[in-house]
């Protein structure tokens, strides 16, 4: 397992944090980053492909081994979290809360073969919840981590912690979640990812070096709340699904596009056509995918970058994932759309990020645009609307603290 260097800054506030919640020092560090979603906006609930990225914003924590049957974790800004390992079961009254997670994933660990033990761990995070950068699967990883690196001697690997979280967020969480969040932060870097075998998904990591790309990666917070949006998000898995059920299918991937095409008149009339244009936007952007790997391995940036444009199109014009249906005064993600395509002069790309509706825009931004675009996004939308990333090569690893 690579390691990833602790600044004697960040050492320093973890041990602290650490000495306040259990006294005396911690005797390691992990971290686990949180992802972006670089391609298939709304592809994976119907089986397709996905592109993600490992970001420069993480959890991290510091841990000692307290012997005990207990893991007793403090992050900051949240209430102690203690979990039994005696008990390694759902439990009822544990479903949406973090000890969870924690359970869950101590519970897979102990089915294979690990001898788990208790820990203390103080963690800090700057994966915001809400950033649509996924603070959850980070959490998840990082417990992995820590319990792969503490009792099992990293057998387990990072792949494998993806799906372990995963297990831990669907069987003891309750949340029927996908597997793109928790791969994306297990191994880092890029990372493409075809559901099309839901029990066996192929995962294929993109190898490409971001940093020699003259972009920044930028995620804009449009300053929109998810709040009352349920329904918008619900009706695209809902539409998509009654145009499955035309063909006997449960999802687009069982139904070839000449198929869907050839039924077209017949779905219009059955299903309406926003549910006809957001199965054109799944077709098109599940193509798109394999298009932007191919793009990266070959070192063509710039056809990536056309293929991040035409992605933001389609989500805008086809699976209409922009401005909420009936929404007039507020159409803060168009907004912030169109403050990306002011300030990047023709270049870069930019589209919406995740679920969208709300919540985040994503940039590529050349760097010598990027004082004035961030400038122009703060001043429009409020100061650290606009944050600067990187893509973080490594997954979730333990730290070496700096010498």
């Amino acid at each position: 397992m690579s390691f990833l260097i602790l600044s004697k800054g960040d050492k320093l506030t973890l041990d602290q944090g650490f000495a306040s919640a259990f006294g005396g020092t911690p005797e390691r560090y992990f971290s686990a980053p949180g992802r972006t979603e670089i391609g298939g906006n709304h592809t994976d609930h119907q089986r397709g492909r996905v592109l993600a990225a490992a970001v420069n914003l993480d959890t991290r924590a510091a841990v000692r081994i307290n012997g005990t049957d207990t893991i007793r974790i403090l992050s900051k800004g949240y209430p102690m979290c203690q979990v039994d390992l005696k008990v390694l079961t759902p439990q009822p009254e544990e479903v949406n809360t973090t000890a969870a997670l924690v359970r869950g994933v101590a519970a897979r660990f102990y089915q294979l073969g690990c001898p788990i033990g208790g820990f203390d761990a103080y963690c800090e995070s700057t994966v915001l919840p809400g950033s649509g950068l996924s603070s959850s699967a980070a959490y998840e990883v990082l417990i992995g981590t820590i319990l792969n690196g503490l009792f099992f001697q990293n057998q387990v690997s990072q792949p494998d912690i993806a799906i372990i979280g995963q297990y831990a967020e669907n069987v003891f969480f309750g949340k029927p979640c996908g597997l793109m969040d928790q791969m994306a932060s297990a191994v880092g870097n890029l990372v493409t990812i075809d559901f099309f075998d839901k029990e066996h998904p192929v995962i294929t990591p993109v190898p490409f070096d971001f940093a020699s790309c003259g972009h920044a990666l930028c995620i804009i917070d449009s300053q929109a709340s998810h709040a009352d949006l349920t329904d918008e998000y619900a009706a695209i898995p809902g539409e998509l699904k009654e145009i499955c059920a035309h063909f006997g299918k449960k999802v687009l991937t069982e139904i070839p596009e000449a198929d869907f095409y050839r039924e077209l008149p017949a779905l219009r009339k059955s299903c309406g056509d926003r549910a006809v244009l957001r199965a054109i936007h799944f077709y098109q952007e599940n193509a798109r995918v394999p298009q932007e790997v191919e793009a990266l391995a070959a070192g063509d940036f710039e056809g990536f970058l056309a293929l991040v444009k035409q992605s933001g199109y389609s989500s805008f014009m086809y699976l209409q994932n922009v401005i909420p249906a009936g929404y007039k005064e507020h159409q803060d993600v168009a907004v912030s759309l169109a403050l990306c395509e002011h300030y990047l002069q023709g270049r870069g790309a930019y589209r919406v990020h995740g679920g969208g509706f709300a919540g985040t825009v994503q940039a590529f931004v050349p760097f010598d645009l990027l004082p004035a675009f961030k400038s122009g996004i703060d001043a429009a939308l409020g100061d650290g609307a606009c944050h600067v990333l990187s893509i973080r090569p490594q997954g979730g690893v333990e730290m070496e603290a700096e010498a």
